[in-house]
């Protein structure tokens, strides 16, 4: 044994092929543990399946969490789909999450958060046979609300409530209980469609199977949840005009909070500085009529907001599904109607302001306030519609873009309409104005 551990890898891999099985697995149990995933993968793959069989759990946990990734992938590749599920479970949080990316399971996909740990049984077992398994393995699973039944090629083929087997005699063969109707989630659907079919049809725990219908794990309802909880703060953050946290707020250091807030803070204020030189491409119109900057505060705040109320409409909604990339049209028509509602609620106040200041003396516009008025009145009608139509618009936007529709958030609507909104005042102020006050 002296000679051969100091021998190549493959060296060791060439020796032990040409033993007998139980001499070829007494040998490589007694390899030093960092060497056993060197020489594993230098087998051919119809040996490493019958080695992975013959390991105990632990063994085998030791050599695929010590083997390289791109080794590792190609076992898989070779492995049927019943050992694919076993040996990622015996890997390492960080391995698995490797492993999972390297054979096709997405970051955002269901595979992701499936468990082993279920019941599953054949068509064959009697309600009895059925209950004593679960007596057995029971204590280890998710959940015992369904048990799943699989055909001889672990090809899930129906489940069942836990329910209809109490009610049911013990000596009913499950195959007499089955209707083979069930529902299932293949292993690369993204968590968030997961999470329509768990509120479609109402399910606490559905079962994960590959693209041949191999069942390979199940997902409940709480980890759907606590994974959806993550998105919405995620998308919280963003919509606040900062990065998503990676921590808990109280768990974040102050330096991470500062650099997560910073960059947009900065990009915001960069856009912000536009309004600034909005501003001052009017100072003329402003030096003969200092009463239009009296207005500015209203008018743009008026437009972020409105912008601010349809993006959040519209992110939430598309979160939630009920609005695709196809469904802008249908948005921008009903956004129309409700901006210039809007508007016309907000500038039929802001003139009757106008009006009422000037009847009582409070404040004195001068004999042309009834032009003012409707400036103001008529530029809140166009910057709401605005704001509304371009807060509604830009999730769209940036889901076609292939960017998280969240960061269209308040702040960044908010500054997109400050700008545009200031030239849509003046230049109905210079319209309105002209000859008058101008």
């Amino acid at each position: 044994m002296e000679n051969i551990l100091n021998q190549h890898p493959a060296d060791i891999a060439e020796q032990l092929t040409g033993l007998d099985n139980k001499s070829r697995m007494v040998a490589f149990y007694m390899l030093p543990n960092e060497d056993k995933a060197d020489v594993f993968s230098y087998f051919d793959p119809d040996l490493q399946q019958k080695i992975v069989r013959s390991l105990t759990d632990a063994d085998l946990a030791e050599v695929l969490n010590n083997l390289e990734p791109d080794d590792r992938t190609e076992l898989f590749e070779n492995f049927p789909d019943e050992l694919i599920k076993h040996s990622i479970n015996l890997l390492n949080e960080t391995e698995r999450s490797i492993a999972l990316n390297l054979i096709g399971y997405k970051e955002d996909s269901i595979a992701r958060l499936m468990t082993p740990h279920y019941i599953q049984v054949k068509e064959h077992y009697t309600v009895r046979q059925v209950f004593a398994h679960i007596k057995k393995y029971g204590k280890h699973a998710e959940t015992l609300n369904y048990i799943f039944i699989v055909d001889e090629h672990n090809v899930l083929i129906d489940d069942l409530k836990i329910g209809e087997l109490l009610l049911a005699d013990e000596d009913t063969v499950i195959s007499d209980l089955m209707d083979r109707n069930f529902i299932s989630i293949t292993t690369t659907t993204a968590i968030e469609d997961a999470f329509e079919l768990f509120e479609k049809y109402d399910r606490f725990t559905l079962p994960i199977v590959t693209e041949k219908g191999v069942l390979v794990g199940i997902v409940t309802f709480d980890d759907i949840v606590d994974r959806m909880k993550m998105r919405d703060t995620e998308d919280i953050q963003k919509f606040g005009g900062m990065e998503e946290l990676d921590l808990s707020y109280t768990k974040t250091p102050i330096v991470e909070l500062i650099r997560k807030r910073a960059g947009w803070l900065v990009i915001l204020f960069v856009g912000e500085m536009f309004t600034a030189s909005a501003m001052s491409y009017y100072d003329g119109e402003i030096e003969k009529a200092v009463v239009l900057a009296l207005f500015v505060p209203l008018i743009i705040s008026s437009g972020g907001n409105s912008g601010s109320q349809a993006a959040s409409l519209i992110i939430r909604a598309m979160a939630l599904g009920e609005l695709k990339l196809k469904d802008w049209w249908y948005v921008m028509k009903k956004e129309f109607n409700s901006g210039l509602f809007l508007g016309a609620i907000l500038g039929f106040i802001g003139f009757i302001r106008i009006a009422i200041w000037q009847q009582l003396n409070i404040y004195d516009y001068g004999e042309y306030w009834f032009y003012i008025g409707l400036t103001v009145g008529l530029s809140l009608v166009v910057i709401v519609l605005w704001g509304t139509l371009s807060g509604s618009l830009v999730p769209f936007i940036l889901r076609r873009l292939g960017m998280d529709p969240a960061t269209a958030s308040s702040p960044f609507v908010a500054t997109l309409v400050d700008v545009s909104g200031l030239i849509i005042y003046f230049s109905i102020a210079s319209f309105l104005l002209a000859g008058k006050l101008l």
